[in-house]
């Protein structure tokens, strides 16, 4: 008998792990990310979508998001992680026309949030 208890003990955490796994699946679907506009590697759009939901996710529910925060979040993680100069606009209406380095540009959406993310190039400045 003690076999039989072992066996659905185990079963029914299986099933628990799944049940989480697919509310988790769920949660991601929910915050859809539609690109406009890319001249972006893949891995970094991945990398710029998975930190949008990051910080979406964190958000306390039925707070209005802070698109300066989300901005300041991407800048700094793009900085550090791909090198400097990388510019972050957030929000719900904005235009730009803007110059950005070979393969640094991004142009997305989540929800109704547009964020664009694009990189320009550093030049020392000569004295």
């Amino acid at each position: 008998m003690e076999e039989a208890e072992k066996e659905l003990e185990r079963r029914s955490k299986f099933l628990s792990s799944l049940i989480q796994k697919k509310k988790a699946t769920e949660q991601h679907e929910s915050l859809k990310v539609h690109v406009r506009a890319c001249d972006m590697p893949l891995p970094l759009q991945n990398h710029a979508f998975n930190c949008a939901r990051l910080h979406f996710e964190s958000m306390p529910p039925g707070n209005k998001l802070d698109s300066k925060r989300l901005a300041l979040a991407l800048k700094k993680e793009f900085d550090s992680s791909y090198g400097p100069a990388w510019h972050c606009i957030v929000g719900s209406s904005f235009g730009s026309y803007v110059t950005h380095s070979l393969g640094g540009f991004l142009y997305f959406s989540i929800d109704k949030v547009y964020i664009l993310l694009f990189k320009t190039a550093v030049e020392p400045l000569d004295h």
